[in-house]
């Protein structure tokens, strides 16, 4: 498939097959960045397309997007946790389907001045939008018993209150903004394991994720995800880490009915809800052997995909 876009996104044929695009459709690529679901959706049918991304540079390559598919597709500036509203504000109530892509872009983490990266120094930013705190203020300015709790809760770090501690001692002398300054002080303190990931990656994660509010927004996005969708309308949900695929994977079992069953003591009012999804796999989907091989960013994404009942949404607008 022929594509302008700078990448083609992760578990693409994947994703595809779980939304089963249709001519008439309505789908969300709310994760749009380089807009490649958008643009293969619009290749593969007669449907429309509304992408939602906060960054200002997807918000550009949409324009582009928006020049060929000319009235098939539209890029909203804003947070997909705030779907229901950005898309209640141009008269869309109901979707066929939501593409949702987590985590930070190839083209993101390709660009030092963005600072998502520990491989290239810049400036120490990490913000997906324009505004809001950057991680150099969160390593400046947190306590060294916050930033403990998000390096070891966001990144999943055992060391991280030795990390907190080397940041809060090394910032007395000067601030901490670059990226370099920031990876380099991690591998002071983190011995690089065998598997050779760089020391610094779990700290970089954890600021990113508490920047951004990455779980928070998941959180949202879930439930506008299921306000949304039709009966029958299908998600998809490519996340790249443990903790965005155990939210979903939670949210997707106890929706679907698959979760552990309550116990049978409990009263009427905490039974079992009806199912307002239905789970396309029993498994998560992982990419293929060929993808992995030509793209390894791929290597870590895990798909969940699932069909919206008729079941009402359990969360109000």
């Amino acid at each position: 498939m022929a594509s302008r876009t700078p990448h083609t996104p992760v578990m693409l044929n994947e994703v595809m097959e779980a939304l089963s695009p249709r001519d008439g459709a309505i789908y969300v690529d709310a994760t749009f960045g380089a807009g490649g679901y958008a643009e293969a959706l619009l290749e593969a049918v007669d449907c429309t397309v509304w992408g939602i991304d906060r960054d200002p540079r997807a918000l550009a390559i949409g324009a582009d997007l928006e020049s060929r598919f000319r009235g098939r597709v539209t890029v909203l500036n804003g947070r997909f946790g705030d779907m229901v509203r950005l898309l209640s504000e141009v008269g869309v109530e109901r979707i066929d389907g939501i593409a949702l892509d987590l985590g930070v872009s190839s083209m993101q983490l390709d660009d030092p001045e963005r600072g998502f990266s520990f491989r290239a120094d810049g400036p120490l930013d990490m913000r997906m939008a324009s505004s809001g705190m950057t991680a150099a203020e969160a390593v400046n300015r947190l306590t060294e018993k916050e930033l403990a709790d998000i390096i070891f809760r966001y990144g999943e770090e055992r060391r991280s209150r030795r990390i907190a501690r080397a940041i809060v001692e090394s910032r007395r002398d000067s601030p901490i903004t670059r990226t370099g300054k920031l990876a380099e002080l991690v591998r002071r303190v983190v011995v690089k394991s065998k598997d050779g990931i760089d020391p610094a990656t779990r700290t970089f994660q954890a600021l990113r994720i508490y920047v951004n509010d990455e779980m928070g927004e998941l959180e949202r996005g879930l439930n506008a995800a299921e306000i949304l969708l039709r009966p029958g309308g299908r998600l998809s949900v490519v996340s790249f880490h443990s903790l965005e695929d155990r939210q979903a994977k939670e949210f997707l079992q106890g929706r679907s009915g698959t979760a552990a069953k309550p116990s049978r003591h409990l009263s009427p009012q905490t039974a079992e809800a009806a199912p307002t999804f239905k789970l396309l796999h029993r498994r998560v989907v992982k990419p293929t052997a060929a993808e992995t091989e030509a793209n390894p960013r791929a290597r870590s994404a895990r798909m969940r995909a699932a069909e919206r009942t008729e079941t009402p949404a359990r969360q109000a607008v």
